[in-house]
């Protein structure tokens, strides 16, 4: 054994050992503790669990390499705008309200805000969008595990099954909650470390915010030398339509993610909803300015080390990552079949899942450096996957059993079949990680686009806009979710390889999508019968400040 696979075995099981802990400690009885964690979680550490749950393995492990490789620099803040926008647009336009209004679960709130229908619909979203999310996450574990820990793939994403299954099956969303407090400072801890050190080393600026900037001169020259577009030059990679439409899905789809509205459940009050909304910008701001550091740093190294030199005389961090699978030819086939003749860039493929995981070494740091990312990255994928297992488990036990099948079901009958619905789906979510559509952050676009196809109308519609009628949003949804989901089917590369229309992307469809869903929901609300003079009442009171209602199922 190695000392990376040393260091990381020991700081793997370290961390999981403190999250199983956490979850036995904060195990539940109630169905309350279970779905909301009892709405008793303060602000500061919701802001955290939100953080850890929002920014996922698409976050940790692929933010800087697509950033890097994928977009080429320039384009690739479109993740970063879209991403970090879209959560300000969540905690302005939709977490007090919906918090305010008082329920378990998304599908909850369109359900008592529209029609049983219309729950319906949105259990099925809500599942879709969590699924396509889960599968990027698992996937991402088993990048980890079958590089640090030298199992292969499929083996990794089981371990990682069992660890999530243990704490989320005990401790519902209350355990979840205060893994994901300790998995955010995990993850954070993990991110920094390397990106000061190497900033330190590279430029003499121990700051990476400030020390990268240093570098990007010499960075696009380089790529110019290669023959590469210029690495802060705009519109290189994707023009600006398509960066619009990207930055669009990522945006609303953020603030349409049921996995991060649920979390603003658990807050004590209105008012901490929105100071937890506070809490989460500053903590996910933190990894999200340090990300085009890494970046830059990363791929300048990259490049210098791979300039002029043959796969056979290439650096050990190449060949490590070569053996996995993850550096290619640019066909796709075994490195060990490229010749034997110096490097060129545009004949190799790099996975960008590799990017974050793979700098320590190539940086030369040290090995328990190296194990501490891996420990990290694991973190960010199993914190949000466990939120959004949670999502499926309440959206099946309490939108489809409780309230449809069995309503006089007691709360240990509740808490069962939530419990066997959350293992259910992680062994869904295991088989999607094995068999993931793409690398980690593609997938995880794609459940944004899926996200603001469907949600973010529907919420925006019921908080904003009283005259609403279930009818509309349940047809806004359907044309919205079924429109986006049939584009990515066509255009995305292992199924349909479509252009697709105006060379619009798939992950930049969403927001076409959710157009169609804003109007197919207005234009269907003109004709249909509007909602109960009552409902309407309620619309304009969750919008403005008072008492606020206690989660609580409804009858």
């Amino acid at each position: 054994m190695g000392d990376v696979q040393l260091w990381t075995g020991i700081f793997v099981v370290l961390t999981f050992g403190l999250y199983i802990y956490i979850a036995y400690a904060s195990r539940v009885s109630d169905t309350a503790g279970f779905y909301v964690a009892s709405g008793g979680i303060p602000a500061s550490a919701n802001g955290a669990a939100i953080a850890a749950d929002w920014m996922s393995a698409a976050s940790f492990i692929s933010l800087a390499g697509i950033v890097a490789f994928t977009y080429n620099g320039y384009a690739g803040s479109v993740f970063l705008m879209g991403w970090t926008g879209g959560y300000v647009l969540l905690a302005l336009l939709l977490a007090p309200y919906l918090r305010k209004f008082g329920k378990y679960t998304l599908p909850e709130f369109v359900g008592d805000r529209y029609s049983e229908t219309t729950r319906l619909v949105a259990v099925v979203a809500a599942i879709v969008v969590s699924f396509v999310y889960v599968a990027g996450q698992m996937g991402g574990a088993g990048v980890v595990f079958s590089r640090f820990l030298g199992v292969g793939t499929a083996t990794g994403v089981v371990i990682g099954m069992v660890v999530v299954f243990f704490y989320a099956v005990l401790g519902g969303m209350k355990g979840i909650t205060w893994t994901q407090v300790a998995q955010y400072s995990v993850l954070i801890v993990a991110y920094l470390i390397p990106a000061f050190a190497v900033s330190q080393q590279v430029t003499g600026i121990a700051v990476p915010q400030i020390g990268f900037g240093q570098i990007l001169d010499e960075l696009n020259g380089l790529q110019q030398d290669l023959g590469i577009a210029s690495y802060t030059e705009a519109f290189t990679q994707t023009n600006m339509a398509n960066m619009l439409l990207i930055t669009g899905a990522l945006m609303f789809g953020t603030a349409g993610l049921p996995h991060v509205i649920v979390r603003f459940y658990t807050a004590k009050n209105v008012r901490a909803a929105r100071y937890s909304a506070l809490w989460a910008i500053g903590f996910i701001g933190i990894l999200y300015l340090t990300a085009p550091s890494v970046a830059s740093f990363t791929k300048l190294q990259i490049l210098q080390d791979l300039r002029n030199t043959t796969v056979g005389a290439a650096p050990d961090w190449f060949s490590n990552w070569a053996e996995i699978g993850l550096i290619t030819t640019a066909a796709g086939d075994p490195i060990s079949t490229a010749p034997e003749t110096a490097i060129r860039f545009n004949d190799i493929l790099v996975n960008p899942d590799i990017i974050v995981l793979a700098s320590p070494e190539i940086g030369g740091l040290p090995a328990p450096i190296v194990g501490l990312v891996a420990a990290g990255a694991l973190a960010a994928a199993l914190s949000t996957a466990s939120g959004l297992l949670l999502v499926i488990s309440s959206a099946i036990a309490n939108d489809v059993y409780y309230k449809k099948i069995n309503p006089q079901a007691t709360e240990a009958r509740q808490l069962l079949v939530g419990r066997i619905a959350m293992a259910g789906a992680i062994v869904v979510a295991g088989y999607l990680g094995i068999n993931p559509p793409g690398f980690v952050a593609q997938v995880v676009a794609l459940a944004f686009g899926l996200a603001a196809a469907s949600f973010f109308p529907t919420l925006v519609l019921g908080i904003f806009y009283k005259k609403t009628t279930a009818k509309g949003a349940a047809a806004g949804m359907i044309a919205g979710l079924g429109v986006t989901m049939a584009y990515m089917i066509w255009t995305i590369d292992i199924y349909g390889n479509s252009e697709g229309l105006f060379g619009i992307p798939e992950t930049g469809f969403g927001t076409v999508g959710m157009l169609i869903n804003f109007a197919v929901t207005l234009v269907v609300s003109q004709f249909t019968e509007k909602p109960s003079q009552q409902m309407q009442d309620l619309v304009e009171e969750i919008r403005y400040p008072g008492s606020p209602r206690t989660p609580t199922p409804s009858a």
